[in-house]
């Protein structure tokens, strides 16, 4: 068992990655973690498809590129990437997130991209979320049906340098007990 501070401070967004494939038995353990993530009233509303042919994750990949600058070209690299579909909520979570106007569900999905990298890490994998990218190409291509949304795509792979030192904001900044302002 990995010691959590160690996984927290190694995950980090991994942009150039080795030309190796990831074996599909680590990323059933990644999976497999995230199985066990918390969901509001347990509603799980998730599922993951996984490209690993090369042909059709470099696809993938390209629905990923700005179309004016030259942001998430290190996509290709990676030897998977992994759509993270939304899926209904049950309906007490959906009532729930009315009546707080709260939605759970994007939520949850968080919450289990979390799990994913946290996991990837522990079996010396590199990962990077993506926010931007063409949901209807990306879609069309993994045979995800058009009601569906795809919330992230996740890289994943073997990192082809070492790890650089994070740079975050100081624990005061971000932390306060009892009060915001104290």
């Amino acid at each position: 068992m990995s010691d959590f501070l160690y996984l927290a401070n190694k995950r980090e967004s991994v942009r150039r990655y080795l030309d190796k494939k990831v074996e599909r038995k680590k990323i059933d353990k990644i999976i497999e973690s995230c199985r066990l993530a918390p969901s509001a009233c347990n509603s799980q509303p998730w599922k993951f498809v996984v490209a690993d042919e090369p042909e059709l994750k470099n696809k993938v990949a390209e629905t990923s590129y700005g179309p004016f600058l030259k942001f998430n070209r290190f996509a290709s690299q990676a030897p998977v990437i992994v759509a993270l579909v939304i899926e209904k909520p049950t309906w007490l979570s959906k009532i729930g997130g009315n009546v707080k106007n709260k939605d759970f569900t994007l939520i949850d999905n968080g919450i289990v991209s979390a799990y994913f990298c946290l996991k990837a890490a522990e079996l010396e994998l590199g990962t990077c979320i993506i926010g931007w990218f063409d949901e209807k190409k990306a879609r069309q291509l993994l045979g995800i049906p058009k009601s569906k949304r795809i919330s992230l795509l996740i890289t994943l792979g073997y990192p082809a340098k070492e790890q650089r030192e994070k740079i975050r904001k100081k624990f005061d900044e971000i932390c306060a007990y009892n009060n915001y302002y104290s």
